[in-house]
C-alpha cells in the first residue's frame, strides 16, 4: 500500500470522495489526532476501499480535517463506499462527518518540494459540494447523480436539492444521497437559509407584505410540487424532501426471500483466457448453495443467459424472479489468483456482503467455502450440512476438470466430445476427482440421441454415474443421471422414480431432477397432471433455459394443454430462435391445433436450417389429406436416417483401423 502522504499515481479522470469532520476546528490537538486516526481506521476497513486499493484503482490524499479518495473504478465506488463510511460512523457518535462527490479531471502535480500531489477541477469541485452539506450528508454534484441514474438500484436514493451558490459566485446542482438508514436526509442550511429569509422578512413586514410574500411562497410551492409531478425518477424523491418525509419505496416484483441468482464470474486476466475457470468457480458456487434447504438457487442456464451482457442486476432479478444476485470477477497470473464477490440485494442494489481474496491456486478451495458460508450468514440460513471439506485437492486435476465442464455445458458434438477427454485427463492426474465422472456422464447423456446411438451412449452414462456414486453417493446429478439410464435401458421406471426422488432430497434446487420426475417417470406412466406440476417446478428453478423450455411444452400438448404449448414454444423461441430438439414443438403444437399452414412454415423452415427432412412434416400433410405429399417427406426422412447410421458405422470402422495401425 501506497503511503498516505505520497500517492504516485496519475490520472486523468477520477471519481472523488471528499470526506470532512465537522467542528474539526473546535477540537483540542489531540482530539484532532485521535478523531483523523478514527476516521482512517474507518474508511481503510470498508470493502470497496480495501477493493479498490489492492487493485490499483484508488488514490488517497490525507486533508488535515478529512481524506480525498480518488476511484478509478467506476462512478459507483465512491458512493458505496460512502454508505460503507456512514454505516460504520453510526457506531461511534463522536464522530461527524460530511461527504461530497465529484467525478472530473484530476492531475499529478508537484510543489515547490518537489512533492508528488493531485490537484485538479475534480477535486476542486468535489469540495464545494462537500461544503454546501451539514452532518451525515453525502452530496452529490449533477455529473454524479446523471451517470448514476441509468443504474435503477440508486434511482430512490437521488433527491435533487437545486442550485447552491458556493465561492466567487458559482453556483453548483445538489443531489442529496440518502437511504432509510444512512445520509442525512433534511435540507442542507445553506438551501434552508433562502427560504427562512422570506419567511422572517415576512413576518417583519406588515399585513399586506406578509399576505404577498406567503402567497408568492404558496404559488412557487404549488408550482415546484406541480412540475415534480412530471418529472421522471429523482423528482418524486425532491416532492418527498420538501414535504419532510423519506420517499415511498419503489416497488418490486414478488421474490422469494431466500432466493439467489449466481452470475459467471467476469475475466479480468490480462491475457483473458480464464473464461473456463471463471465459469467454473461460479459453477461450483452455485452447486453448493443448490445444496442449501430454505434457499432458492436458479439454475446455471438461466443464471449464466446473462452473460456478457452486462444487465442491471433489477432486470436479472425480475426476470429470475430473486431477491439476491451474487457477481464477481478472477484475475489470475500464473498460480496466483485474486476473486472479488459481492452479493447484492436485488430490491435496492446495494451489497449485503462483499470480499475480495488473494490466494495461491491451491487456494480456491477454501474460496469456494468461504464465499459459500459468507452467503449463508448475509442471508441468515441456517446451515443445515456444512460443505465438503475441498481444501487437499489436486489443483492441476481441478483446472483440466474446469475445462471440460466448460465445454460439457455446450450443445454441439465437437465440444461434447472435446469435454470428455479433458474428464479424463483431469482422472488420470486425480482418480478420485468424482465430479470429473459426473462430467462424463453429462457429455454422454448429452450426446445420446442426438448425435449418438442410445444404446451405444447410455452403458457409458451408467458406468460414469455408478463411478462417481462410489466415491461420493451425495452426488446429486449423478443419481439423475443413472436414473435415466434405469428407465431407458432397464424399463424400471420405479427405479428411476427412487434415484430422483433422493437427488431431490440432496438438491432440492434440481431443475433436472424435476424433468426426469416429470417428463421421465410421470409422463411415461400416464401421469399427465402429475408431470405438468413438475416441468413447472423446473421452470421455476431455470426460468430462462431454452431447452426447459421446449420439454415443457411438449409435456403441456400431450396433456392437451394445446394453447398452453404454444405459449410455451413461442417463450422458448424467444430465448433462444435457433433452439430445436428432434422437432419444433411449436410446428407440432400449431398442427395440433388445426393450423396446418403455420405448421408447415415452420417445419420447413427447420428443414432449411438443419438439411433433415422432418418427419412431423409428413405427419401435417397426411392430416390435410395429402398422402402423395405425406408419402414422398416420409421417404425422404426414412433414406436420411439410413444414410446418417451407415455414415456413423463407417466412421467407427475407419476408427477401429486406425487406432490397429497405431
Amino acid at each position: 500500500m501506497a503511503a498516505d502522504s505520497e500517492p504516485d499515481v496519475q490520472l486523468e479522470i477520477g471519481h472523488v470522495l471528499l470526506v470532512d469532520i465537522v467542528g474539526y476546528s473546535k477540537l483540542l490537538i489531540t482530539e484532532q489526532r485521535q478523531q483523523v486516526q478514527a476516521l482512517k481506521e474507518i474508511v481503510r476497513s470498508t470493502k470497496q476501499f480495501r477493493a479498490s486499493d489492492a487493485s490499483g484503482m484508488l488514490v488517497r490524499i490525507p486533508t488535515g480535517d478529512g481524506m480525498a479518495l480518488i476511484f478509478r473504478d467506476s462512478v459507483e465506488a465512491p458512493v458505496r463506499c460512502a454508505l460503507e463510511i456512514s454505516r460504520a460512523v453510526k457506531t461511534r457518535p463522536a464522530i461527524h462527518l460530511r461527504m461530497g462527490i465529484h467525478s472530473g479531471p484530476v492531475s499529478e502535480v508537484t510543489d515547490v518540494n518537489d512533492r508528488a500531489n493531485i490537484a485538479g477541477a475534480g477535486i476542486d469541485t468535489a469540495q464545494r459540494v462537500m461544503d454546501c452539506g451539514d452532518t451525515g450528508h453525502i452530496l452529490l454534484s449533477k455529473h454524479v447523480a446523471d451517470d448514476l441514474a441509468p443504474y435503477p438500484r440508486w434511482n430512490p436514493y437521488l433527491h435533487d436539492l437545486g442550485e447552491c451558490e458556493v465561492k466567487h459566485g458559482r453556483k453548483i446542482f445538489l443531489v442529496n444521497f440518502y437511504t432509510d438508514e444512512l445520509g442525512n436526509p433534511t435540507v442542507p442550511e445553506k438551501l434552508n437559509g433562502i427560504c427562512r429569509q422570506l419567511v422572517e422578512t415576512a413576518a417583519q413586514g406588515g399585513w399586506w407584505r406578509s399576505a404577498r410574500i406567503i402567497s408568492l411562497l404558496s404559488a412557487c410551492l404549488v408550482a415546484i410540487i406541480a412540475v415534480i409531478m412530471l418529472l421522471p425518477r429523482r423528482g418524486t424523491n425532491l416532492a418527498s424532501a420538501l414535504m419532510g418525509r423519506s420517499p415511498a419505496p419503489v416497488k418490486q416484483p414478488s421474490a422469494a426471500e431466500k432466493s439467489i441468482a449466481i452470475l459467471p464470474f467476469v475475466d479480468l486476466s490480462q491475457a483473458k483466457d480464464q473464461e473456463y475457470f471463471c465459469d467454473g468457480i461460479s459453477e461450483e458456487i452455485l452447486d453448493a448453495l443448490a445444496k442449501v434447504q430454505g434457499l432458492r438457487v436458479v439454475a446455471r442456464t438461466s443464471s449464466f443467459s446473462f452473460k456478457g451482457k452486462n444487465p442491471d442486476v433489477s432486470e436479472i432479478a425480475q426476470k429470475l424472479n430473486v431477491r439476491n444476485v451474487l457477481e464477481g470477477s478472477l484475475r489470475r497470473e500464473g498460480n496466483r489468483i485474486r476473486i472479488t464477490a459481492q452479493l447484492i440485494n436485488a430490491r435496492d442494489g446495494f451489497d449485503i456482503w462483499s470480499e475480495t481474496f488473494e490466494r495461491e491456486l491451491q487456494g480456491v478451495f477454501a474460496v469456494q467455502d468461504e464465499i459459500t458460508r459468507s452467503i449463508v450468514d448475509a442471508l441468515k440460513i441456517k446451515l443445515a450440512v456444512a460443505p465438503s471439506a475441498q481444501g487437499q485437492q489436486n489443483t492441476e486435476a481441478y483446472d483440466l476438470y474446469l475445462r471440460g465442464l466448460y465445454l460439457s455445458n455446450k450443445s454441439d458434438e465437437e465440444s461434447l466430445r472435446q469435454s470428455l477427454t479433458w474428464f479424463q485427463r483431469a482422472l488420470e492426474k486425480d482418480p478420485n476427482l468424482s465430479r470429473a465422472w459426473t462430467g462424463i456422464a453429462r457429455a454422454w447423456l448429452y450426446l445420446a440421441d442426438a448425435y449418438v446411438r442410445p444404446l451405444e451412449a447410455y452403458p457409458r452414462v451408467k458406468e460414469a454415474a455408478s463411478k462417481v456414486l462410489a466415491l461420493d453417493e451425495r452426488d446429486a446429478e449423478a443419481h439423475c443421471y443413472l436414473g435415466e439410464v434405469r428407465r431407458v435401458l432397464d424399463r424400471d421406471v420405479a427405479g428411476e422414480e427412487a434415484e430422483v426422488n433422493l437427488a431431490l432430497q440432496l438438491d432440492p434446487n434440481s431443475a433436472a431432477a424435476h424433468l426426469f420426475l416429470g417428463n421421465g417417470v410421470h409422463a411415461t406412466r400416464g401421469e399427465l397432471e402429475k408431470a405438468v406440476v413438475e416441468i413447472q417446478e423446473a421452470r421455476k428453478l431455470d426460468p430462462l433455459s431454452p431447452a426447459l423450455g421446449s420439454w415443457a411444452a411438449a409435456v403441456y400438448l400431450a396433456n392437451g394443454q394445446i394453447d398452453d404449448a404454444i405459449t410455451e414454444a413461442e417463450r422458448t423461441l424467444q430465448l433462444d430462435p435457433n433452439y430445436m430438439y428432434r422437432d419444433p414443438i411449436l410446428a407440432t403444437a400449431y398442427r395440433e391445433k388445426g393450423d396446418y399452414e403455420r405448421a408447415i412454415a415452420l417445419y420447413k423452415k427447420a428443414e432449411e436450417s438443419t438439411g433433415i427432412p422432418q418427419a412431423g412434416l409428413a405427419i401435417t400433410y397426411a392430416k390435410m389429406g395429402r398422402q402423395s405429399d405425406a408419402r414422398r417427406t416420409l421417404d425422404e426422412a426414412q433414406k436420411t436416417l439410413y444414410d446418417e447410421i451407415c455414415c456413423r458405422r463407417c466412421d467407427r470402422e475407419h476408427l477401429r483401423r486406425s487406432r490397429r495401425k497405431r
